[in-house]
C-alpha cells in the first residue's frame, strides 16, 4: 500500500510529524487565491493507485472547504485508489439544530459536501451536543480523537496543585475523565450565553480550593469571551489567575491577546496551527487514521 499525506501549506510541520507513524510520504500541495477570491490548487501528480490523505484544519471553512474538494478531485484524477480527509478541527458542528424560523441546519449542508468529497474523515473533539456519533452526521467513515488524556499529561507534567474548571454544564463528564487522569478536584461553572461575543456565568463557592492552580479548560476557543469573563469571576473570587487551556484555538479577531491579558498562561493543542500550540496530537491523529483505513 502507497500512503500519501498532502497537507494544507499551514500544517506542513504537523504533517512531518504524523508521516512516520502512518507510513506515508508527505507530497506537495498548494493553495493559493487570486485577487477575485477565486483558489487555485497544485497537488503532488504521482498518485497512481496511492490511498491518500489530505489534512487540513476547518477554522476557516467557506475558504478551505471548496480547495479541499478541487484538492480531492485532482488527486482522483491522478489515479489515487482513496481519498480521505483529516481534519483535525472540524467545522460547523454548533449550528446543528434550527434555533431560529428559517435557519439552515449548516451541520448536515457541510457533511454533505465533505462525505460526497471524500472517502473517510478523522477529526479532533467534534463539537458533538445534539448527535451521539459523528456517524450520525456524515455518511463515511470517521473516527474521532479524543485529546482528554493528552490534556490531563500536559497538566500533570506542567501544572502543581491544578483544580481544572470546567466552563460549562457540557463540558462536566469531559473535564471529569481530564481530572482523573491528571488525579486533581475539579469544579464546573453554569454559563448562559447572550450573544456571540457575550456570556454570563455563575461560579460556585470556591473557597475550598484557593491554594489551588485554576486551569479553565474548553475544547473550542474562538471569541475567547467564555475564558476572559471566567478567569476575571475567579480572580473575584480570590483565585490565581487562571491557567487556559483549549483543544481548538481558533482566536478570533484580537482574542488571542485578551486572553493572555486575562490568563496566566494560555496553551493548545496543534489542531489549528497557532503559537500557543504546546499538546501535541500527531501520534494520537496518525494512529486513527491507521485504525480507520487499514
Amino acid at each position: 500500500m502507497t500512503r500519501v499525506l498532502l497537507a494544507m501549506p499551514v500544517h506542513q510541520a504537523l504533517a512531518e510529524a504524523m508521516a512516520p507513524g502512518l507510513r506515508a510520504r508527505v507530497g506537495r500541495m498548494e493553495w493559493r487565491r487570486f485577487p477575485d477570491g477565486e483558489s487555485l490548487v497544485a497537488i503532488d501528480d504521482e498518485l497512481a493507485g496511492a490511498d491518500v490523505a489530505l489534512l487540513a484544519s476547518l477554522h476557516h471553512p467557506d475558504e478551505i472547504a471548496l480547495a479541499l474538494r478541487f484538492a480531492a478531485a485532482t488527486a482522483r484524477e491522478f489515479g489515487a485508489r482513496t481519498v480521505g480527509l483529516i481534519a483535525p478541527y472540524l467545522a460547523y458542528m454548533r449550528q446543528d439544530h434550527r434555533f431560529k424560523e428559517g435557519e439552515a441546519v449548516t451541520c448536515t449542508h457541510f457533511a454533505h459536501l465533505i462525505s460526497n468529497s471524500f472517502d473517510w474523515l478523522v477529526t479532533v473533539e467534534p463539537h458533538l451536543h445534539r448527535h451521539a456519533s459523528l456517524g450520525e452526521v456524515y455518511s463515511i467513515p470517521s473516527r474521532v480523537v479524543h485529546a482528554d488524556a493528552a490534556v490531563a499529561h500536559w497538566i500533570r507534567d506542567n501544572v502543581r496543585d491544578p483544580l481544572i474548571v470546567g466552563p460549562d454544564s457540557e463540558s462536566a463528564p469531559w473535564v471529569g475523565r481530564i481530572a482523573a487522569v491528571a488525579q486533581c478536584p475539579y469544579v464546573v461553572l453554569t454559563k448562559r450565553r447572550l450573544g456571540d461575543r457575550e456570556v454570563q456565568i455563575d461560579i460556585p463557592d470556591m473557597s475550598a480550593w484557593r491554594e489551588r492552580q485554576p486551569l479553565l479548560v474548553d475544547d473550542i476557543i474562538s471569541s475567547a469571551a467564555t475564558m476572559i469573563e471566567a478567569a476575571r469571576l475567579l480572580e473575584t473570587a480570590g483565585m490565581r489567575r487562571p491557567i487556559c487551556v483549549g483543544i481548538h484555538g481558533i482566536f478570533a479577531a484580537d482574542s488571542y491577546g485578551l486572553l493572555k491579558v486575562a490568563a496566566a498562561h494560555v496553551a493548545t493543542a496543534n489542531t489549528v496551527a497557532h503559537e500557543s500550540n504546546e499538546i501535541d496530537l500527531s501520534a494520537l491523529i496518525a494512529d486513527a487514521v491507521l485504525r480507520l483505513t487499514m
